[in-house]
């Protein structure tokens, strides 16, 4: 059995109920993972602390059915341990935000000049920090995105919070994304998956 078919059968297992199908898996990648995010941050508890994030959004996608990369799971894993880098580092202010450059390159930031060739594989998938082009929108329309994308709610939840009908929360969130894909035409961003 090669490995992605280990992988995906692993992934079968566990969202039909076999949880030490996840302990598995978690170990089989823990050290290739665990490097990745050592790597970036150099620090041990910070390191354990995205490790363990990045295992919730994988469990929590997992549960919703919602992951379908098959046969890419350590990319797609990896994917989220960098997302979850980038948001270290904004939280701690090391990071400059998106600056109109003509390009953007996260890992120029984060000072990786040698990438081994799972990182290159890591940085094609991700040659842009979309967080960064957020904070490029107007407020509103940012913040209904944030909400939706990465906090998971839905329109009625945005409705709630935010005290507009849904209608203009949908609205919003349109908006945001013509914004969004404007702002990345203009800086000339490729974004590759």
């Amino acid at each position: 059995m090669d490995i992605l078919t280990e992988d995906s059968l692993l992934i079968k297992n566990y969202v039909s109920g076999d949880e030490k199908a996840l302990e598995i898996l978690i170990e089989k990648h823990n050290q290739r993972l665990s490097s990745f995010i050592y790597s970036k941050v150099n620090n041990r508890n910070i390191t354990e602390d995205i490790f363990q994030d990045t295992f919730i959004k994988v469990i929590k996608t997992l549960r919703r059915g919602a992951y379908n990369e098959e046969g890419k799971f350590l990319p797609w894993v990896m994917r989220i341990a960098h997302n979850l880098i980038i948001d270290h580092f904004r939280k701690s202010s090391r990071m400059p935000m998106f600056g109109g450059a003509d390009s953007f390159d996260i890992f120029s930031l984060i000072g990786d000049e040698k990438l081994n060739a799972e990182r290159q594989l890591i940085k094609d998938q991700i040659d842009c920090d979309l967080e960064a082009l957020v904070a490029e929108l107007p407020a509103d329309q940012r913040e209904v995105l944030i909400m939706r994308i990465y906090k998971d709610m839905s329109f009625k939840e945005i409705s709630e919070n935010t005290g507009v009908s849904i209608n203009t929360a949908l609205g919003r969130m349109r908006y945001a994304l013509i914004n969004l894909r404007k702002i990345i035409d203009q800086h000339n961003i490729v974004l590759t998956n």
